[in-house]
């Protein structure tokens, strides 16, 4: 125990990451099972590798930030985002800026750009995507991926914004230019601010309680007035109105 204490407050001063923010038993678990793998006894061992070899010191940080996505994950949620909250913004906007928070490999940006990219001409989309880990983002960057990744693109979609080369898809560049991919660490970095739509899915749950109250609030001051915050299907918000946060529809939630 005092073992993984340790390497947690090291690892802390070595690369800013705050592994105390995330729930002990499962991030143990995870660590733990990479440890072993690369043979190490103890937590101390495996950080001194991790110290000295760049290779383990990425891989630690692949394992750490959970990278599982695709295009419209969880198809229903998208449906919603697209029928109910974007035409209502449409109505007030004439340009819409969307962070795409803890984005991983891209898949959730760039479904974003091609949904907003339904009611708002392509100038007029600005998204930010972020994530801890600048391995995926550059993969994010790249915009290439395998079939299963875009399974749930609608086809006349799949056709205007993917292009098909043998056993990938490669997203088109016009649609690349409205996302900026930057580095972020949601535990530790200044938030940006001003923006109409934040979407923080499937990484919460990850947290402890008090993490997720300080990034729920982070959220909230980062959303224009009548903003609208989009989470992942396991992670609803049972106070929202401690960040000033009103429902709008499950796992859609307004800033007042």
């Amino acid at each position: 125990m005092e073992d993984y204490q340790s390497f947690v407050k090291k690892i802390y001063k070595k690369t800013g990451l705050d592994l105390s923010l995330y729930k002990e038993v499962q991030m143990k678990r995870r660590l733990t099972s990479l440890r072993n793998k690369r043979g190490y006894e103890n937590f101390n061992q495996y950080f001194e590798a991790i110290n000295k070899e760049q290779p383990l010191l990425q891989e630690f940080l692949d394992k750490v930030t959970i990278n599982v996505s695709e295009f419209f994950r969880n198809p229903s949620r998208w449906k919603v985002l697209e029928d109910k909250i974007l035409p209502r913004m449409k109505q007030k906007k004439n340009r819409i800026r969307i962070w795409s928070a803890a984005c991983s490999t891209g898949e959730e940006p760039y479904t974003l750009a091609i949904l907003a990219n339904q009611f708002w001409p392509l100038q007029d989309i600005e998204i930010i995507a972020t994530d801890l880990d600048t391995n995926v983002l550059a993969r994010a960057k790249q915009g290439i991926y395998s079939d299963r990744a875009v399974q749930d693109v609608p086809l006349q979609l799949k056709k205007k914004y993917l292009l098909q080369e043998a056993n990938t898809y490669k997203v088109e560049e016009n649609l690349k230019k409205c996302i900026t991919f930057k580095q972020h660490n949601l535990l530790a970095d200044p938030y940006p601010k001003g923006f109409d739509l934040i979407v923080c899915r499937n990484v919460m749950i990850y947290f402890t309680e008090q993490a997720k109250e300080t990034i729920y609030h982070n959220f909230s001051q980062s959303l224009n007035s009548n903003g609208v915050f989009f989470v992942g299907s396991t992670e609803q918000i049972f106070h929202p109105e401690k960040y000033d946060y009103q429902v709008l529809d499950t796992f859609f939630y307004e800033k007042k």
